[in-house]
């Protein structure tokens, strides 16, 4: 077939007014041309010319490729509450709320109301949390790595921290406690061994030849250690530290508010305990046990905080206002004792077993097929490593899991799933109620099909 059977880029314009409404001249007009290039190659090597309508689809299915978001929802029936992939806590409705509010037009993100002049937004959150944790001050920031870069450069600059080897650990995405410590500047003093650090070993590296600038604890977030091990008590370390008037920062990690032991998991260290003990300064997460947006949280003593807000860096790292009104929101679910209620995160933690094992029966009613079998939940997002507790999932026998699984996240919103003994689990501890008959309806159709 011949080249010049082909239409125009004008006459193909003429007739897709509805892909221009859609997606703009100038991106319609790319994809025309990049469809008639494609089918120019196809021609010369002797297929035949295609219809107007075959080419505007061409066209269409670019468009439609291009403007596809990558970042989308989606439903997590893993049974990871903090699934650190699928964007770890979702947010309250309170939390949603906020954020919409504030975007929807303009906000007091840096205006005082009182005084009718410029504020401040290193202001927002820090009342919540002063009365929530005990602490004299606050800052938040846009994540832990970098609350605690600030901490390192604002307070260390260049000296000296003390730090366990126990502690210089590498978390998810390859994020190494000693890398950040070196790009902050300080130079690191390690010491004890990897599994033991005793007092002494600290007050040992507490002298005036070393003369470090702060003691940092870091938080072991996603592994554990056990056996032949030991660590002196966080308040032994904080007096001794106080003592040489060196400062004691904490990273949690977590942000804990809540005891996890309540809910038959392990101890995970609270910010409240952290001031309670007397640390300077203590860092942690907005987005893992919090139940919060991604955020860096910094609490401690004024004098300290004042300095971090001053700082440089601390523009470079700072929340935004949807950040800022998220968390507020979020905070406010602990200041009234209703977390368990509205975070989503701790609402998966405390549902009751029965109430779990209900849910998996109506879905294996609803789909017709299925088997209700005891599993295990998890926490993840490097928080409370090891830590499972019993759940009910629904377990579904296919041909192809692997096959399925690849459906499944081709649903509408996609549904990640897992497998055990190549049966598909889906948990509903972690599965929004919202989302209950969107997993259902793909559940049917896919199941309709033949496998």
């Amino acid at each position: 077939m011949s080249l010049r059977n082909l239409p125009s880029v004008d006459q193909l314009l003429q007739a897709c007014g509805e892909l221009i409404s859609a997606y703009g001249r100038p991106l319609t007009l790319t994809a025309l041309r990049a469809a008639l290039d494609e089918i120019r190659v196809d021609v010369r090597a002797g297929n035949e010319t295609p219809s107007n309508e075959q080419i505007l689809a061409r066209a269409e299915s670019h468009l439609i490729a291009w403007t596809k978001p990558t970042l989308r929802p989606v439903i997590n029936a893993t049974g990871v509450i903090l699934h650190t992939n699928l964007g770890r806590a979702p947010l309250s409705n309170a939390a949603i709320r906020a954020m919409d509010e504030v975007s929807r037009g303009y906000s007091s993100l840096e205006f005082d109301l009182d005084s009718g002049k410029r504020g401040s937004r290193l202001l927002h959150a820090e009342a919540v949390l002063q009365k929530l944790t005990g602490t004299e001050a606050a800052l938040v920031v846009n994540n832990c790595a970098s609350a605690v870069l600030l901490v390192l450069t604002a307070l260390a600059g260049r000296k000296r921290v003390i730090i366990p080897r126990s502690q210089l650990v590498e978390i998810g995405g390859g994020f190494r406690i000693p890398d950040v410590m070196k790009q902050s500047g300080a130079r690191l003093v390690e010491i004890g061994t990897t599994n033991k650090v005793r007092l002494a070993d600290y007050e040992e590296a507490m002298t005036p030849s070393v003369s470090p600038a702060l003691v940092m604890r870091a938080h072991r977030s996603n592994f554990k250690m056990i056996g032949f091990t030991e660590e002196p008590e966080l308040i032994e370390i904080i007096q001794a530290a106080h003592k040489h008037n060196i400062i004691f920062a904490d990273d949690l990690g977590s942000g804990a508010l809540l005891d996890t032991k309540k809910y038959g998991m392990e101890h995970e260290p609270m910010v409240q305990e952290s001031i309670a003990a007397g640390a300077d300064v203590v860092m942690f997460s907005g987005d893992k046990l919090l139940g919060g947006p991604q955020a860096g949280i910094i609490v401690g003593k004024a004098e300290l905080i004042a300095k971090l807000k001053k700082h440089p860096l601390a523009r470079a790292v700072r929340a935004d206002k949807t950040c800022l009104a998220a968390l507020t929101a979020t905070l406010l679910h602990y200041l009234k004792d209703e977390a368990e209620r509205e975070i989503p995160i701790w609402r998966m933690v405390s549902m009751p077993l029965d109430n779990v094992r209900d849910r998996a029966e109506h879905w294996k009613r609803e789909i017709g097929c299925g088997e209700v079998v005891p599993s295990e939940s998890t926490i993840g997002g490097g928080s409370l490593p090891g830590e499972n507790f019993p759940t009910w999932a629904l377990s579904l026998t296919v041909k192809s899991p692997d096959k399925f699984l690849a459906k499944l996240r081709k649903q509408s919103p996609p549904i990640i799933a897992r497998t055990e003994s190549d049966r598909l689990l889906f948990d509903p501890r972690t599965i929004l109620l919202e989302q209950e008959s969107a997993l259902l309806s793909a559940l049917r159709s896919l199941l309709s099909e033949k496998k």
